[in-house]
Formats: structure tokens, sequence, C-alpha cells
């Protein structure tokens, strides 16, 4: 199982970006596939989840942020994150992930069985 994420990079605030996350080594479809981020000397957070055709976002990227994907594109799962009005604050290693149960997925990072390396999002103010 292999989970690579892409599409980090420096913007400015206001700017936007898209993740994309590309899982494989199995058909992760059944499962909801989500984003986590991670700011330096932080805790792991939920930032959104994708599950059949459901959504759900933390309260700090509503708006701003839409997941989309999860399902097959040759042979893999691909998820992605458009990130728009981006803000400093929002500064993280973004991890792309899958959730070790089904059903609708929740927001610890303790609930997720695979992770993906990581791609970095600097927002400059």
């Amino acid at each position: 199982v292999q989970l690579q994420a892409s599409g980090g990079g420096l913007v400015q605030a206001g700017d936007s970006l898209r993740l994309s996350c590309a899982a494989s080594g199995r058909d992760f479809s059944p499962w909801a596939m989500g984003w986590f981020r991670q700011a330096p000397g932080k805790d792991r957070e939920f930032v959104a989840a994708i599950n059949g055709g459901s959504t759900y976002y933390d309260d700090s990227v509503k708006g701003r942020f839409t997941i989309s994907g999860g399902g097959r594109e040759n042979s893999k799962n691909m998820l992605y994150l458009q990130m728009n009005s981006l803000k400093p604050e929002d500064t993280a290693v973004y991890y792309c992930t899958v959730r070790r149960y089904m059903g609708i997925p929740g927001r610890t990072p303790e609930e997720y069985a695979y992770w993906g390396q990581g791609t970095q999002v600097t927002v400059s103010s």
C-alpha cells in the first residue's frame, strides 16, 4: 500500500493550490479517504474527508477547501484537495490518508490506517 501526495508549494495569502494523492496497492473505494495537516509544534489535525458522495470539513477550511475523488482512476484511488483563499495559518504539511473503518469518517488520526509522506504547503502573508 502506498499513498503519494503532491501539489504543495509556496504561495501568497489569497492564492490557491490543488493537492493530489494517488493511493495504490488495493482498492480503497469502500473506505473514507481524507486529508490531515500538521504545522510545526502542533498535533496532526483533520482537514477534510470524503466517503461515497458525502464530504466533511473542519470549520477552519469550510467554504475555502473542496475535497473530491476517492474513486478509481487507472488502478489507483485518486484524492484531491482544492484550496482557495489560502491563509498563513494554513501553512503545514498535508497528509492524505485512508480510514481503517467503514462508515462516517471521524476526525482523529487514530481512525486512519494508511498515510502518505506529506506535501508542504507554505502560505506567506
